[in-house]
Order: structure tokens, then C-alpha cells, then sequence
């Protein structure tokens, strides 16, 4: 394998940066296992590094140095706050306000696929039932998906709506796992509700 560094180049996040069996994932990337690819996972510069000649794997290391300028990113297995902007019978979208506990400065989209909405009775999933335009929901990043958005999902129990505005306005109380009530008309809703303070 060439020692040479590769010259710098601008990548963002969901841009192919080799196949697994030639590079190694630093940081700012990660290994897609299901086609072996080496994704970006942030914008950034993509630098490739030469394995150390006593080194057994002598792939080089592609990693992606990103500008902190940018503020945080979503990466596989970090959870976010996420505004849900639309529902559609398989999936709903949102976008990503919050990384862990940082505000983002950049314009990150992504979707919850019907299948990633809870652990049980996935094929029972009513999307409109689960989640409505305007909800905050803390969701967990699976990975990138396409078209630039990431795959989230509720699955887990302190994953979900955490706060929703109901029909009439006020701010809804959760009463279940998958109900929450207008304190102003007593009216409920359905939702994929995350247990709070779990």
C-alpha cells in the first residue's frame, strides 16, 4: 500500500470514501457493513493515513477533520431532539435540532421509518398515530440514510414525542405510553410518547 497521504478534499456527510476491504473508518466516518462502504458521517476535509509499517492491518485510515465552526453533528448511536415537519403512512420526517445537548448550526435532516417507530408489533405501526407535524421527539441516529437524512429511531422506551401541541394549542400532558392529553379541552391524542425521566 502507498505510504503517500492523499491531498485534502472537501467531503459531507453520506459521501462514499472507499470500500471497507481498502480503508479503515477513523474519525468523522463510519463502516457501512450491509454493502462494506466507508461513509463521511460529517463535513469536513477527508484525510487518508498510512497504516505503520509494524501495523498488521496494513489498510490506510480514512478519517473526516471537521470544522468545529459547524457545531456538533449526528452520528450513528448519538441521540437527538427532532422536529417532526411530516407523516406519511410509512415514515415520518423531521429535522434534527439538537445533538446530545448542543444545538446544531447546520441543517440536518431524518426520518422515522415505520419499522423503527417501536421494539413490538412493528408491522402494526400506525405512522398518524404515532407522531404529527410539530412534535419534539428525542430519537436515537441509526445511520445515514438517503438523500442526505438520517435514519432515527424511537425503538426504546425514553425515546419519542416528548412534548406536542394539541388540535386546540396548549402543550400536552403524557398519560400513557402512547397517549397524551390537551390540559385544555381534556381531548387525547395518540402518540409514540417517551418515558420522560426514565
Amino acid at each position: 500500500m502507498q505510504e503517500k497521504v492523499s491531498e485534502e478534499e472537501m467531503v459531507t456527510p453520506g459521501e462514499v470514501l472507499g470500500k471497507g476491504s481498502e480503508v479503515k473508518a477513523g474519525k468523522g466516518a463510519y463502516l457501512s457493513h450491509h454493502n462494506n462502504t466507508v461513509y463521511a458521517s460529517l463535513t469536513g476535509r477527508r484525510s487518508l493515513s498510512a497504516a505503520s509499517p509494524e501495523s498488521p492491518d496494513q489498510r490506510p485510515t480514512v478519517e473526516v477533520i471537521g470544522h468545529k465552526a459547524h457545531g456538533p453533528v449526528p452520528e450513528p448511536g448519538c441521540v437527538v431532539i427532532a422536529r417532526v415537519t411530516k407523516v406519511s403512512a410509512r415514515m415520518a420526517s423531521a429535522d434534527i435540532m439538537c445533538v446530545s445537548s448542543k444545538s446544531v448550526r447546520e441543517k440536518f435532516s431524518g426520518i422515522i421509518r415505520q419499522q423503527d417507530v417501536r421494539a413490538t408489533e412493528i408491522d402494526k405501526v400506525d405512522m398518524h398515530l404515532s407522531f404529527r407535524p410539530g412534535d419534539i421527539v428525542k430519537a436515537l441516529v441509526l445511520s445515514l440514510g438517503d438523500a442526505r437524512a438520517y435514519y432515527l429511531s424511537t425503538a426504546q422506551n425514553e425515546l419519542g414525542v416528548v412534548s406536542a401541541e394539541s388540535m386546540a394549542g396548549g402543550t400536552m400532558v403524557p398519560i400513557s405510553w402512547t397517549e397524551m392529553q390537551c390540559p385544555l379541552t381534556g381531548q387525547i391524542e395518540q402518540r409514540k410518547v417517551a418515558k420522560v425521566g426514565a
